[in-house]
């Protein structure tokens, strides 16, 4: 029979393998195949900036319109990061290329002018989609030879000074030379879009009569072959000028495949530093698995050797304190109930990041399917309720607590609804600012219906099962009256002890944790997933030792008072997130407005709030492990 299960889970897996291999693609970036002549709707995303951090629509600046402006489906994931993908003017025809075709003529007025001034200094970037490819700029390093780096977008202009003046000026890139990589299959002869490129220009144009749509310019003209290769002759920004705006298309063959097509803008420059990361991670790991070893394997061995033998109580004192608060080391703590409900949400957390990262390293979350990490993030964390009202309500039960449906209220209310205010009130802010990031009211309806329609009744559904199950006994009975503490050393200090605790864990991805803020605040792609759950697991390992460490030092001192702080222990590592946060505030951004400091600020402590959580609940679960462990294994008369 085992035998019969075993060849039909080969079958099962290798048909699923066979068919994810050949046959399966994620919504949106399956390959499309053009023929020559086809058309190529190039489509326009937000304007981004990375000293505001305020996302703004294409269309909120004067560019060019087409006739009719139609927004293309978002999903959840980038409704939330701000993205408005519309259609363009710019269209073109497959492997046919085109010189200086003008667009259209725009006469600045006062407002107009202000508009893409503010844009200009603000150091605003234009997002553009040909194919699911996002524009990008090649740029030679300067510290590389042969070295190419990929921007995303073109900057909406530039400022500079004229020869001779003081007064800076604007200039706008009304010029864009596109160029479009294929690769062509030859034995059917269509051709698959492998890249999308730009080189911006400003240029002021010049026309021979009056404008019209077949006005002919003498600044770029593909009649004589003239086409724009500087901006020697810059297009200002001033009231009452009038700009041009021009392009270019050049279709280049490209021995890139379609599978590879991500691969120049996910290249990874900088894996030294990741490796560095990971054997600086590694090593705090063995450090802490020799404490915990010489923990385990000697300290207690000897000392439950010692206990079982029935030593007198001053020879079991001299050795160590630890058993001596066996009547009291389970006492319920203060606050029980909260301390369940962070429990809870820890779990929940835990696995919608641990199933997020499988996913990611999978490959499902590939940057080419836009807002679907977030995405895959809110769906995760609604099912995954039903992980945090089971062991909310275990814990609950353990603690001898009697009132599960409150318990399993608060849990499905108190971190959710805390992250939500804070949402609502930075999402207010960047709707003052009229800015394309500001989530819309549907979406914001959406996100309650996932809250209060799946994930509040999941959590009830996990409690009531958690609760239903019979509470596991503690390996020692609890004494009536609580023993006295006695006075601790300094380095017992709780919080000393707590904030010593978290520097580890902290330590343990803090250079990790640099490219992960430049992918989110300098707008760049995150594709090493795999560097990134390496990371994760050194992390779990990291403070669930960390804590088992603290813990037993503090219970040798004959304080019994783990609960919470096995829980802020390796909790309190978020603080060192978020001071991170300000340094990297102070020494990589460029935010000047007061605006963008506090929407920073407000994202990175819902960050430090979420990471607090998530490793507290991992410190908490690894003490509990351990001290049922240690106090099961020896006998109490």
């Amino acid at each position: 029979m085992a035998k019969v299960r075993i060849l039909i889970f080969t079958l099962v897996l290798f048909f699923s393998l066979n068919v994810h291999i050949h046959g399966f693609y994620l919504p949106g970036v399956a390959p499309q195949d053009f023929q020559m002549g086809d058309a190529l709707m190039v489509k326009v995303n937000k304007l981004t900036s990375t000293k505001t951090q305020l996302p703004y629509s294409y269309y909120s600046l004067p560019y060019c319109r087409p006739e009719h402006i139609v927004d293309s489906a978002e999903n959840l994931g980038e409704v939330l990061r701000g993205d408005r993908i519309e259609n363009s003017p710019f269209v073109f025809k497959m492997r046919e290329s085109q010189m200086c075709a003008a667009v259209c003529r725009v006469k600045l007025d006062k407002k107009t002018a202000k508009a893409f001034k503010e844009k200009i200094a603000d150091e605003y970037r234009v997002n553009m989609i040909l194919d699911n490819l996002p524009l990008v700029v090649p740029v030679q390093r300067p510290d590389q030879d042969n070295v190419v780096v990929y921007q995303h977008g073109f900057h909406v202009g530039l400022k500079g000074i004229f020869a001779g003046k003081k007064e800076e000026k604007y200039f706008i890139h009304n010029h864009l030379t596109f160029t479009v990589r294929y690769h062509r299959d030859i034995q059917t002869d269509s051709s698959r879009i492998v890249g999308f490129e730009v080189k911006p220009f400003s240029v002021k144009h010049e026309y021979e009569g009056q404008w019209n749509e077949k006005a002919r310019l003498t600044t770029c003209d593909p009649h004589t072959k003239r086409a724009v290769t500087n901006s020697e002759s810059p297009q200002e920004v001033e009231e009452g000028n009038e700009i041009i705006f021009t392009y270019d298309v050049d279709f280049q063959e490209s021995e890139v495949k379609w599978a590879s097509r991500w691969d120049t803008y996910l290249l990874m420059a900088d894996d030294q530093i990741h490796w560095f990361s990971i054997v600086n991670s590694m090593m705090i790991v063995l450090f802490l698995s020799g404490m915990v070893a010489m923990i385990m394997l000697r300290t207690l061995y000897r000392d439950i050797s010692n206990y079982n033998q029935l030593e007198s109580h001053e020879e079991a004192l001299e050795e160590t304190g630890w058993k001596l608060v066996h009547g009291d080391v389970f006492r319920p703590p203060t606050n029980p109930e909260l301390l369940c409900v962070y429990a809870g949400t820890g779990v929940q957390c835990f696995g919608m990041i641990l199933v997020t990262m499988i996913f990611a390293c999978l490959g499902f979350l590939s940057p080419s399917n836009r807002g679907g990490l977030m995405t895959a993030m809110l769906l995760l964390w609604v099912f995954m309720g039903l992980l945090a009202g089971y062991a909310s309500s275990r814990l609950y039960k353990t603690l001898r607590g009697t009132e599960w449906k409150r318990n399993a209220l608060k849990t499905a209310f108190m971190f959710p609804a805390t992250v939500f205010v804070a949402f609502f009130v930075l999402n207010a802010i960047i709707w003052g600012q009229k800015s394309s990031g500001a989530v819309p009211f549907g979406t914001m309806f959406a996100l309650v219906v996932l809250w209060f329609g799946i994930s509040v009744p999941l959590v009830f559904i996990g409690g009531y099962i958690g609760f239903r199950k019979p509470a596991p006994e503690d390996p020692v009975k609890t004494n009536k009256i609580p023993r006295q503490i006695p006075t601790q050393a300094w380095y017992m200090n709780p919080i000393f002890s707590i904030l010593i605790g978290g520097i580890l864990p902290f330590g343990a991805v803090f250079i990790e944790l640099f490219f992960i803020l430049t992918s989110i605040w300098l707008h760049q792609f995150y594709y090493i997933f795999g560097f990134l759950f390496i990371v994760f697991i050194i992390l779990i390992i990291t403070c669930a030792e960390i804590t088992v460490v603290l813990c037993y030092f503090q219970l040798c001192s004959e304080d019994y008072q783990w609960w919470w702080r096995s829980y802020l222990t390796s909790g309190s590592s978020a603080v060192y997130l978020f001071l991170y946060a300000v340094f990297y505030f102070y020494t990589k951004l460029e935010i000047t407005k007061l605006v963008s400091a506090v929407l920073y600020f407000g994202y990175m402590l819902i960050v430090s709030y979420v990471f607090f959580v998530f490793t507290g609940a991992i410190g908490f679960y690894a003490c509990f492990w351990f001290t049922r462990l240690i106090y099961s294994s020896v006998k109490i008369d």
